[in-house]
């Protein structure tokens, strides 16, 4: 390429990520808005983030009911981390900073399942809320861990957890994002 193609790619590139940093900021001020709230079990990524949690569970069976149950919650969580790892590894410190974002995310996805554990009224897959199935996993991991009367205080906990995670991930990107354009105009 030559010097004016790849200052015209590291314009777009640029763009890219102040539009995808913007849509990000304002998905995260959302989620700040609503701690809790089963909005963010509604969002685009909870499929997708569910997937991983469900498979989280067929990967820790062997480990033991505990760790069956656990599982879910820790895979959705460890597959953003992972593939922040292959970024960082990659030196892509932006693409890096999206995926902690996304496990940020994840962990105020799980806060309002976690907040759950003692009333059972979130609509779990299946379409029963946790009251008429038997299997909520945080009502089994909270009450093993005699923890299932401060099952609110630790949704709250996990949720502003992941809040720091995803503003302080977001400002990461945005000067990886800034110092990057600058590396590549100046080479």
């Amino acid at each position: 390429m030559t010097g004016t193609e790849d200052d015209a790619l590291a314009g777009r590139t640029k763009w890219a990520r102040i539009v995808l940093l913007a849509g990000l900021a304002y998905w995260t001020w959302q989620f700040a808005r609503t701690p809790l709230s089963e909005d963010a079990m509604e969002a685009f990524l909870h499929l997708p983030n569910l997937v991983f949690h469900e498979a989280g569970h067929l990967i820790f069976s062997p480990l033991g009911e505990f760790m069956t149950a656990l599982g879910g919650s820790l895979m959705q969580v460890l597959i953003p981390v992972v593939a922040a790892i292959a970024f960082i590894r990659q030196e892509q410190p932006f693409g890096a900073a999206i995926c902690v974002w996304w496990a940020g995310q994840n962990l105020v996805d799980l806060a309002p399942y976690i907040a759950d554990a003692r009333t059972l009224q979130l609509m779990l897959l299946g379409g029963k809320t946790g009251a008429e199935v038997e299997g909520h996993d945080w009502e089994f991991i909270l009450t093993r861990l005699r923890l299932l009367h401060r099952d609110q205080t630790i949704g709250r906990i996990v949720h502003a957890l992941g809040m720091v995670i995803m503003v302080g991930a977001l400002a990461f990107a945005a000067r990886s994002a800034v110092r990057n354009s600058d590396s590549i105009r100046q080479s």
